[in-house]
């Protein structure tokens, strides 16, 4: 048994160091770009400090989900559900639970995603459209 751990031990350890060595050499290229990106900077503007620029940071929105994270919220939801719920119903849901302000914006923009995990979860057979209602479909988990 030791040894199985140990060769799993070691394995990750040089999974790790290649990602390392990975990093290395991308931050060492990012470098050497922007060194020449400084350098083309100063044929245009000779007097102008680049590190008056900024760095660009990627912050994702509150809305955003990790991978999965938004189909097992809405399998959740249907699973403990006493009958079918429209998409905008399940979108609402998931605005109440994760705490988000409930605007027309951030409804619209999670029931196009509810919409899209539903309708992939329907072509693999764990859900199903039941009927429409208005504008938006009834579902169910398949059971």
């Amino acid at each position: 048994m030791t040894d199985y751990a140990l060769e799993q031990l070691k394995r990750k350890r040089a999974d790790m160091t290649g990602e390392i060595a990975r990093c290395h050499a991308r931050l060492q290229q990012l470098s050497t770009d922007l060194e020449h990106v400084d350098a083309t900077i100063r044929l245009f503007a000779p007097d102008f400090v680049q590190e008056s620029i900024l760095p660009k940071v990627f912050a994702p929105p509150k809305s955003w989900s990790k991978r999965g994270e938004m189909s097992r919220a809405v399998l959740s939801i249907l699973r403990v559900a006493k009958g079918p719920l429209s998409t905008r119903e399940i979108a609402a849901m998931i605005v109440q639970q994760r705490g988000l302000e409930h605007d027309k914006g951030i409804l619209d923009v999670m029931t196009r995603r509810v919409g899209h995990v539903l309708r992939d979860k329907r072509e693999t057979g764990l859900v199903r459209s039941v009927e429409e209602t208005g504008l938006w479909l009834q579902w169910e988990v398949v059971r």
